[in-house]
This record gives structure tokens, C-alpha cells and sequence, in this order.
């Protein structure tokens, strides 16, 4: 068996292919919005069919089954995470690059309030400080969005997050479940394309060019790859590291954003990201992991 310092490089290498993955797929909503139109409702549709039809492909080729005793806690999952993308590709099309993606990063600063709030677990005095200094990361990021008269897609932005966050407790009761990954992400892609056609219906539906399905099927397959890359990487990699580089995607985002798309990045919104990206990297490495890190460095130098 590999230790985990064989696999961590690994495991990191995975992490920087789906973060790439994400930035790409990010760059494709961006792309679809500006050059067709496409809605939030629509991308999502689009995206989440793409996710539907292979899974479900690939389910009934290897003999896996549909039915599932815990429907209602899918059900759960499912319209909370399908409503956190809604919002977040409505922020992401109505953003900067950096600001909309970054916006959904703040799903793991929820998750740990909800864990406090709903499951009563106890938040150690480390955690309490890098929330509060994630919150006020979230501050500074959305202050230039409500100056420049963006307040929607900024709150949209940061209810996705906070949406996110509450999916990832559903997600991590399914897997306490005994529920497969497949099955959990082909339930959301099933809801999801449900519900962004309800949504595009409501708002409008744009009719399809041979123009724009390249964009529509890189949103699908960047998002599948980059979802089976960071998979890939959670089980063959050091947990924390590639926890930590799951944050490039914003630092990608970031610099596509200004080179490709001339998205300009206030000193708040540039310290903003930095805070929350910080804070998400310092809530995944507990003290205890900065003590053993620094242990191992020192003995490895003496």
C-alpha cells in the first residue's frame, strides 16, 4: 500500500486538472450568456442533462439500479443543490468571473454554521475564528457589487453558497447511507434538469445554433471531467492538500476573468478573495495538521 506521501502528489495533480476542469466550464457559461443569451435556467438545463444522460448511460451498461429506499433525502439534496447552481450561474453570468466563482466558495463557511445550527456539532475556538474571518472576507468581496447596483446577482451569488453548504450535509447523510456517488449526482442531474426548464420556461427559452452547441457541450463535458478528476483526487490524495488546491479554481477564474474577458478586480474584491480563499484552506488543516506539518519539516531538516 502507497503512503500518503506517495499519494499526495497524486491526489494534488487530479485537484489541478478538475480546478482547470471548473475554470473552463466557468468560462463556457460566461461565453454561452454573452455571445447567445443563454439564461441561468437554460445552462443549467444543459449542463445537468449532459451529467443525466451519461450517468444513466453508464448505470444501465454496468447493471446498477435506480430504485433507492432513501428518495426523500435525494429529493432534499437535489432541489437545494439544483437551486444553489441556478443561483450560481445566474452570478457568474451577471459577475465578474472571479467574484461570481469565488461567491461559491463560501459553501464551506455554511456548512460549518449549519453543522453548529442543525446538528448541534461543537465549533472549537480555531473554527469560530476562521469563520469570522471568512465572513469578513464575504464583506469586502460583495461591498464593490452593491456600489455598482449588482445587489441581486451578488446575494443570488451568496445564497448559492449558503444553498451549496446545506447540499454538502444531504450529501454527506447519503453517504452514511450507504449511497453511491452515481447515484446521488444522476438524482441532482434528473431534479436539476427539472427545474431549470421550469425556470428557462418561465424566462425564456433561446433557440439553439450550431454556433452555440460547442459551448453547451463544453459546459457539460468540462463539468464531468472536472467532477471525475476531483473525485479521483479526494481518494488517491492527501485530503487536505487537495482540499486546499480545490481554491485554484478561483485563482483560474481570476486571471482568465482579467486576460480573456476584461474583467477588472477592485483592491476589495482582489482582498476579499484572498480572506475567503484563506479561510477555506485554514478550515480544511485543523491545528493539530499545522503541528504535525511542522514536525515532519523540522525532523526532514535536521
Amino acid at each position: 500500500m502507497s503512503s500518503p506521501t506517495h499519494q499526495d502528489p497524486l491526489g494534488a495533480g487530479w485537484m489541478i486538472l478538475a480546478a482547470l476542469g471548473f475554470t473552463l466550464m466557468n468560462l463556457c457559461i460566461k461565453a454561452a450568456a454573452q455571445k447567445f443569451g443563454f439564461g441561468s435556467g437554460e445552462l443549467v438545463f444543459w449542463r445537468m442533462g449532459f451529467a443525466a444522460l451519461f450517468l444513466g448511460i453508464m448505470a444501465k451498461a454496468r447493471g446498477d439500479t435506480f430504485a433507492t429506499p432513501h428518495w426523500k433525502t435525494h429529493l432534499n439534496r437535489s432541489i437545494i443543490g439544483s437551486a444553489a447552481m441556478l443561483c450560481l450561474f445566474y452570478s457568474i453570468t451577471h459577475l465578474p468571473l472571479a467574484t461570481g466563482v469565488t461567491l461559491s466558495y463560501t459553501s464551506s463557511i455554511f456548512l460549518a454554521v449549519f453543522s453548529f445550527l442543525f446538528f448541534k456539532e461543537r465549533i472549537a475556538p480555531y473554527t469560530q475564528a476562521v469563520l469570522v474571518f471568512g465572513f469578513s472576507g464575504v464583506v469586502l468581496l460583495l461591498n464593490p457589487s452593491f456600489q455598482g447596483g449588482q445587489e441581486w446577482a451578488a446575494l443570488l451569488g451568496l445564497a448559492g453558497g449558503a444553498m451549496s453548504g446545506w447540499a454538502y450535509l444531504k450529501v454527506r447523510e447519503l453517504s452514511l447511507l450507504g449511497e453511491p456517488g452515481w447515484r446521488v449526482v444522476f438524482y441532482l442531474s434528473v431534479v436539476g434538469m427539472v427545474m431549470a426548464a421550469v425556470w428557462a420556461t418561465l424566462t425564456g427559452w433561446h433557440a439553439l445554433s450550431w454556433e452555440a452547441v460547442p459551448y453547451l457541450l463544453a459546459v457539460g463535458l468540462s463539468a464531468m471531467v472536472a467532477q471525475l478528476c476531483m473525485t479521483r483526487a479526494y481518494k488517491v490524495g492527501n485530503k487536505f492538500t487537495v482540499a486546499s488546491l480545490s481554491y485554484l479554481t478561483v485563482v483560474f477564474s481570476a486571471l482568465s476573468g482579467m486576460l480573456l474577458l476584461g474583467d477588472k478586480i477592485t483592491w476589495q474584491e482582489a482582498a476579499g478573495m484572498v480572506i475567503i480563499v484563506a479561510a477555506g484552506v485554514l478550515s480544511s488543516i485543523q491545528p493539530r495538521q499545522f503541528k504535525t506539518f511542522f514536525l515532519k519539516h523540522t525532523r526532514s531538516k535536521s
